[in-house]
Formats: C-alpha cells, structure tokens, sequence
C-alpha cells in the first residue's frame, strides 16, 4: 500500500510516522480528528502515529512494522479488525451500489433487530458517529418534554448542547474532559442548560431535578465503576415521577458485557438510548432507539443528513450483530478483561507498584499513583512499542484477544513493571525515557 511521502516534513530523524504527523499539524488543526489519536497522549515524538494496514489484532505502520494492537481504536472493533464476515457484507453492498434516490433497505432490518433485542424499545433513527446520535437524542427528548434544561453524567461528545456545561466562571466538566476546557464557539445563550451530577449521587440529582425545568436526564449506565445503592433504579423512579426522559449514552458501553445495551445487565430500561462504537465492529453506523412517545417527537423537529442514507453502515451493522450472535462475543470479551484485571494487579503486588484498576471488564484501565504517574505511563507505552505493542494503561478488548495475545502481552510487561519499582526506589524515571513525558488525556468517569 502506498503511503504519504514524508519528505517535505523537514523531519526526516524522525520515523515514518512521526513525520507524517508533523506535517499533519500544519494542514489540520490538532492534526487528527479524534483527541485519543493523538501521539502526544500516549508516546510524544515515537508513537507511530499512521497504519498502513490493520488484521485481527495486529496493524502494520508506515515502515511495515507489525505491531500487537492492544488499544484497538478506542474500543470499536469487538470482532478485531477486518473481520472476514463484516468486511464480505460490506462489501456486498459496495458492488451493489452504496447510495441512490432511493432508501437501502438494511436500515429497517437493522432497526427491527435492534427493537427485537431492546423490547422496551418501539423505534429507531440512525446516524453515523457517537456525538451526533447523543445530540439527535437531546434533540428528541427536548422536543418530546418541551423543556431545555438537561441533567447529565458522563461523557457524551462534542456538541454545543454538552460543552455549554463549561460556559460561566466554573469548570463542570473537569470530571468528564480536560480540566479548563474552553467552549469557545459555545453560544453563550446556552448558559445554564446542561448541569452535571455525579455518579451514585442520588441525592445531587434530586437537587437538580427541584428546580423543574430539566426534561432530560442523560448519563452513561457505568464507566469507571458500577452502580451502588440501587442507583439506577432510583434514577428511573426519580425520571417517571417528574415526567422526565431518561437517556443513557450507550455509544461505549453496548454490547460489550451483553447482547445490546449494559442497562440490560443492570435491569433498569430508559426512555431513549445511543450505541455506537462496536454497533458496526470499525464501520460508521450509530442507532438512536426510544420509546414510540419519545420518538415520535422527531416528527416535529428536522432531524436529517444525506450521509445517514448510506448503506454500508447498515449492512456492517446486521452483520456484526450476526456474529456476536452467534459467537456470544459479549462474553468472551468480558470474561478476558476480567482476566487483564486481576492479572494487572496481581503483577502490581508482585512488583510492589501500587496501582487502580478501573472500567468495564472490556474497557479496562489501570492508573498509577504518585507524581511520576504520566512518567511512568510514557515509559510503559515506550519499552511495550519496543516490544511490538500499542499499548498503555488500557485494553480495549476484543475477540482477536485470545488466551495466547494476553499471555505475550503480560510477558512483554512484566519487565515494565520491575523497572518502575526500581523508579519508585530511587532509579530516575526521566533518564530512561526516550521523548518527553506523555500529556494528560480525558479523564476516566464513573
């Protein structure tokens, strides 16, 4: 596969990828369109940065390097990269045409398969990205309830709707984003609308809900950590008694730890839900499923995109869900990230590091503590690249993740740790690193 030229970067010391970054930098603002892709959160100045090819769980950067993916773009491939079935479909379609005048038909056998498998459920929109199923979502549920005013928890993308949380003197989303994230270009009329409550803070949502202007509760089902107290259910109490709609961003969470949404596991159904993320297993397609009285709000408002007519989304879609189906992918996903888990901490006791585990089972996180910690992160993301792996303090696991891809990775860690014990006992952890420490990335939330 032929890749871009890094030639006229200006720097050729760099490697391949590196130097397509820099260019990157001046022709796209950021130089990337996803945050999480950037080098300089994870390996700043030798994160190869581009792949030329991805397969299971490996990809290839531009110097034909294989490396083991053990980050696996931010969690939305379960099946692994270019899985074989996924991939035939859509491929299927592409021959047959991907667009026309007139609608492709997988959208309703996508819609009524996702109604089959969320009963609670009686329609669907579909869109292509997570952001924009959330402020679809908040579109309808405003317009189903007539009230502006949204309760939040979580992290739900980048529309105006959520970052006007960070308009005024306070920082509301220092828990979900970057601490001092400016809302620049946030209408400043939006002052006011979004106000942020705190997982497992019952009585702070209640507070919220006093003032009786919120139509909308909209949160994550769990993230860093589950429910406690009966959280959700008394969340869903709290929503039917004040006539409000209760929307749970599952652009993350679906059809990792069950068959459809996490609400499922927990037994608590909302009024209106998002998935994305794994929905197409690396394909662009996001659904908005609600209940017939929610929904039918979209009848009244203009919610429409030339792109959300595409075909190969859909066709993805009906596919991965055929294989997770019949693979029963949710569980062997789960049942390998809470094996990461305990073996993350048991190579932390056994090295004497101390560190949290955190996440879904397959969207596992570990952090470690102190004021070396981002060192310490850059250093594990430096000796695992050395080693073959993408790989820091997460694992997005898929089902490319077998028993064999674990047991290399620990092998490949266990030094990592050894090494930063000897840092915690007095070993500089600058002079082993080979760039500058890694930058601080959004923050992990409940």
């Amino acid at each position: 596969m032929k890749t871009p030229s890094v030639e006229r970067s200006g720097a050729h010391a760099l490697g391949a990828g590196q130097g397509l970054w820099e260019r990157a930098k001046r022709v796209i603002p950021g130089g990337s369109m996803l945050f999480s892709k950037r080098p300089e959160l994870w390996l700043p100045d030798l994160w190869p940065a581009y792949f030329s090819r991805a397969e299971g769980h490996r990809v290839w950067d531009l110097e034909g390097r294989e490396l083991i993916d053990m980050l696996f773009a931010v969690g939305q491939s379960t099946l692994g990269y270019g899985h074989p079935e996924v991939d035939a479909a859509v491929r299927d379609v592409i021959a047959a045409g991907n667009m026309s005048s007139l609608n492709c038909p997988e959208e309703v056998g996508l819609a009524e398969r996702l109604v089959e498998l969320h009963p609670w459920a009686d329609m669907v929109r579909f869109a292509r990205t997570g952001g924009e199923g959330n402020a679809i979502a908040i579109r309808i549920a405003r317009g189903a309830t007539g009230k502006d005013a949204i309760a939040f928890c979580g992290y739900h993308g980048w529309h105006d709707w959520y970052l006007a949380a960070n308009l005024g003197s306070d920082d509301s989303l220092r828990g979900y984003l970057l601490p001092g994230l400016e809302p620049n270009g946030v209408p400043s009329a939006l002052r006011g609308t979004v106000r942020p409550f705190e997982y497992n803070d019952i009585a702070g949502l209640e507070r919220i809900l006093a003032a009786g202007d919120v139509g909308t509760i909209c949160m994550e089902v769990s993230r860093s950590f589950g429910p406690a107290n009966d959280f959700l259910q008394r969340v869903r109490r709290l929503a039917t008694e004040r006539g409000v709609v209760l929307l749970f961003d599952e652009c993350t969470s679906g059809f990792r730890q069950t068959f459809g949404g996490l609400h499922k596991h927990y037994g608590v159904d909302p009024d209106i839900a998002t998935f994305s993320k794994a929905l197409g297993n690396g394909y662009a397609v996001t659904a908005v499923l609600g209940r017939r009285e929610v929904m039918e709000a979209a009848q009244s408002s203009f919610i429409s995109s030339t792109f959300w007519t595409e075909r190969i989304g859909a066709a993805a879609g009906l596919r991965t869900l055929e294989v997770m189906e019949r693979t029963r992918s949710w569980e062997r996903i789960t049942a390998t990230g809470l094996s990461i888990m305990d073996r993350w901490k048991r190579l932390a006791t056994a090295h004497g590091v101390a560190i949290q585990v955190s996440g879904l089972p397959a969207l596992a996180a570990l952090s470690f503590s102190g004021p070396n910690a981002l060192a310490y992160k850059t250093l594990l993301a430096q000796e695992m690249l050395a080693k073959g792996y993408l790989a820091s303090t997460m694992v997005y696991v898929s089902t490319a993740h077998t028993p064999e891809v674990v047991d290399g990775y620990f092998e490949a860690l266990d030094p990592v740790f050894r090494t930063i014990r000897e840092c915690e006992d007095g070993r500089d952890v600058a002079s082993l690193l080979q760039g500058r420490v890694c930058e601080t990335g959004f923050k992990r939330l409940a």
